[in-house]
Protein backbone atom coordinates (compact mmCIF):
# COMPACT_ATOMS: atom_id res chain seq x y z
CA UNK A 1 0.00 0.00 0.00
CA UNK A 2 0.96 3.56 -1.24
CA UNK A 3 1.56 5.91 1.98
CA UNK A 4 -1.27 8.42 2.10
CA UNK A 5 1.19 11.15 1.07
CA UNK A 6 2.17 9.27 -1.85
CA UNK A 7 -1.42 8.89 -3.38
CA UNK A 8 -3.78 10.61 -6.00
CA UNK A 9 -6.78 11.01 -4.89
CA UNK A 10 -8.77 14.16 -5.82
CA UNK A 11 -10.06 13.93 -9.54
CA UNK A 12 -8.25 17.32 -10.33
CA UNK A 13 -4.99 16.06 -9.17
CA UNK A 14 -5.52 13.66 -11.78
CA UNK A 15 -6.78 15.55 -15.05
CA UNK A 16 -3.94 17.92 -14.28
CA UNK A 17 -1.20 14.88 -14.66
CA UNK A 18 -2.86 13.51 -17.56
CA UNK A 19 -3.26 16.67 -19.38
CA UNK A 20 0.20 18.04 -18.34
CA UNK A 21 2.37 15.26 -18.05
CA UNK A 22 4.43 12.97 -20.67
CA UNK A 23 2.11 10.40 -22.30
CA UNK A 24 4.17 7.15 -22.66
CA UNK A 25 2.14 3.55 -23.73
CA UNK A 26 3.58 0.35 -23.48
CA UNK A 27 2.32 -3.21 -24.25
CA UNK A 28 -0.25 -3.44 -21.17
CA UNK A 29 0.14 -0.10 -19.45
CA UNK A 30 0.19 3.91 -20.36
CA UNK A 31 1.80 6.29 -17.87
CA UNK A 32 1.24 9.95 -17.44
CA UNK A 33 4.33 11.51 -15.78
CA UNK A 34 4.50 15.18 -14.96
CA UNK A 35 7.73 16.18 -13.37
CA UNK A 36 8.42 19.07 -11.34
CA UNK A 37 9.82 22.36 -13.31
CA UNK A 38 13.33 22.75 -11.86
CA UNK A 39 15.11 26.08 -11.32
CA UNK A 40 17.52 27.00 -14.38
CA UNK A 41 20.76 28.39 -12.88
CA UNK A 42 21.33 30.63 -15.64
CA UNK A 43 18.36 32.97 -14.59
CA UNK A 44 19.83 36.30 -12.80
CA UNK A 45 18.62 36.04 -9.16
CA UNK A 46 17.24 39.44 -7.61
CA UNK A 47 17.71 40.79 -3.65
CA UNK A 48 14.24 40.85 -4.02
CA UNK A 49 12.36 37.53 -2.42
CA UNK A 50 10.16 36.14 -4.65
CA UNK A 51 7.11 33.54 -3.64
CA UNK A 52 7.91 30.35 -5.98
CA UNK A 53 4.42 28.74 -6.48
CA UNK A 54 6.28 25.36 -7.50
CA UNK A 55 9.12 25.47 -4.64
CA UNK A 56 5.77 23.89 -2.41
CA UNK A 57 5.60 21.16 -5.68
CA UNK A 58 9.08 20.38 -5.38
CA UNK A 59 9.72 20.07 -1.87
CA UNK A 60 6.52 17.11 -1.66
CA UNK A 61 7.05 13.36 -2.31
CA UNK A 62 6.18 11.42 -5.59
CA UNK A 63 2.74 10.93 -6.03
CA UNK A 64 1.02 8.14 -7.74
CA UNK A 65 -2.84 6.92 -8.71
CA UNK A 66 -4.10 4.34 -10.62
CA UNK A 67 -6.68 4.12 -13.51
CA UNK A 68 -8.35 0.87 -14.10
CA UNK A 69 -11.65 0.76 -16.30
CA UNK A 70 -14.18 -1.65 -16.55
CA UNK A 71 -13.05 -2.83 -19.75
CA UNK A 72 -10.08 -4.65 -17.94
CA UNK A 73 -12.78 -7.19 -16.49
CA UNK A 74 -14.66 -7.79 -13.48
CA UNK A 75 -13.98 -5.92 -10.07
CA UNK A 76 -11.90 -8.90 -9.20
CA UNK A 77 -9.87 -8.65 -12.36
CA UNK A 78 -9.75 -4.65 -12.16
CA UNK A 79 -8.71 -5.03 -8.12
CA UNK A 80 -5.75 -7.45 -9.06
CA UNK A 81 -4.24 -5.22 -11.32
CA UNK A 82 -4.72 -2.49 -9.34
CA UNK A 83 -3.20 -4.27 -6.61
CA UNK A 84 -0.40 -5.53 -8.98
CA UNK A 85 0.45 -1.89 -10.36
CA UNK A 86 0.66 -0.38 -6.96
CA UNK A 87 2.86 -2.88 -6.00
CA UNK A 88 5.11 -2.12 -8.78
CA UNK A 89 5.29 1.78 -8.29
CA UNK A 90 6.04 1.40 -5.03
CA UNK A 91 9.06 0.18 -5.79
CA UNK A 92 9.84 2.64 -8.50
CA UNK A 93 8.42 5.91 -7.19
CA UNK A 94 11.71 6.45 -5.05
CA UNK A 95 13.28 6.63 -8.26
CA UNK A 96 10.99 9.77 -9.68
CA UNK A 97 12.28 13.16 -8.68
CA UNK A 98 10.25 15.10 -5.37
CA UNK A 99 7.49 16.53 -6.64
CA UNK A 100 6.58 14.21 -9.69
CA UNK A 101 2.71 12.66 -9.96
CA UNK A 102 2.21 9.59 -11.85
CA UNK A 103 -0.77 8.31 -13.34
CA UNK A 104 -0.61 4.52 -14.11
CA UNK A 105 -3.94 3.18 -16.50
CA UNK A 106 -4.53 -0.32 -17.39
CA UNK A 107 -5.29 -1.08 -20.89
CA UNK A 108 -7.36 -4.40 -21.23
CA UNK A 109 -4.53 -6.38 -21.78
CA UNK A 110 -3.62 -6.01 -17.94
CA UNK A 111 -5.93 -8.72 -16.84
CA UNK A 112 -4.10 -11.18 -18.82
CA UNK A 113 -0.65 -10.12 -18.43
CA UNK A 114 1.56 -11.62 -15.79
CA UNK A 115 3.72 -9.24 -12.77
CA UNK A 116 6.73 -9.93 -15.00
CA UNK A 117 4.95 -8.44 -17.84
CA UNK A 118 3.89 -5.57 -16.01
CA UNK A 119 6.33 -5.04 -14.42
CA UNK A 120 8.38 -4.83 -17.93
CA UNK A 121 6.04 -2.80 -19.94
CA UNK A 122 5.81 -0.17 -16.70
CA UNK A 123 9.60 0.08 -16.73
CA UNK A 124 9.85 0.80 -20.36
CA UNK A 125 6.87 3.40 -20.36
CA UNK A 126 8.32 5.17 -17.19
CA UNK A 127 11.78 5.25 -19.33
CA UNK A 128 10.29 6.85 -22.33
CA UNK A 129 8.21 9.32 -19.87
CA UNK A 130 11.08 10.39 -18.18
CA UNK A 131 13.65 10.94 -21.32
CA UNK A 132 13.65 14.07 -22.98
CA UNK A 133 11.71 15.16 -25.57
CA UNK A 134 13.02 14.61 -29.43
CA UNK A 135 12.02 17.24 -32.08
CA UNK A 136 10.12 15.43 -34.82
CA UNK A 137 11.62 16.79 -38.43
CA UNK A 138 9.13 17.22 -40.88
Amino acid sequence: MLAAAQRLRRSTDFAAAVRGGRRAGRGAVVVHLTMPVNADPSTPTSPQPVRDDNAELISVASRAGFVVSKAVGNAVTRNRVRRRLRALVRERLVDLPPGSTLVVRALPAAAQASYPRLATDLDAALAVARSPRERRHR
